[in-house]
């Protein structure tokens, strides 16, 4: 009688995600365009809402839906709403993950306005029955 001999299975411990985001922090976004706060002098917030943000799931490429908020307290610029428009847009085909969107998002947001501070939450729609609510903020 032979007794057949099972090899062990060998797993990898390389995540299936891995090297899908490397270079997500360099990816070159449109310009956001501000212009000139007449009230520097004063704390006031203002508070923006995309109800519709899309984006692509970088693991399956199926869209990710989402409503992002931002509140900020401008300094000396405000930002121009048709350029952040198209700011988001740039989202559309990207493949890129709920946390790193909202990272990039508030970094390319503070570079372009320089607010007192500002605060970013996205909240996306369930994907594999899993509501992800991601927020980041920034003080100066």
């Amino acid at each position: 009688m032979k007794i057949k001999s099972h090899k062990s299975q060998v797993t990898s411990h390389k995540s299936k995600y891995e090297g899908l985001q490397e270079s997500v922090r360099n990816k070159k976004a449109p310009r956001i365009e501000v212009w000139k706060n007449q009230y520097p002098d004063k704390a006031y917030t203002i508070s923006l809402e995309i109800p519709e943000f899309t984006c692509i799931c970088p693991k399956t490429g199926l869209p990710d839906f989402a409503v992002i908020k931002i509140e900020y307290s401008p300094r000396w610029y405000c930002v121009e709403l048709k350029s952040f428009k198209l700011y988001t847009i740039f989202y559309r085909d990207l493949g890129i993950f709920h946390e790193h969107v909202i990272n990039k998002m508030l970094e390319d947001f503070v570079r372009a306005s320089k607010p007192r501070w500002a605060r970013i939450s996205g909240e996306f729609n369930p994907r594999g029955g899993i509501k992800t609510t991601v927020s980041r903020e920034y003080k100066r």
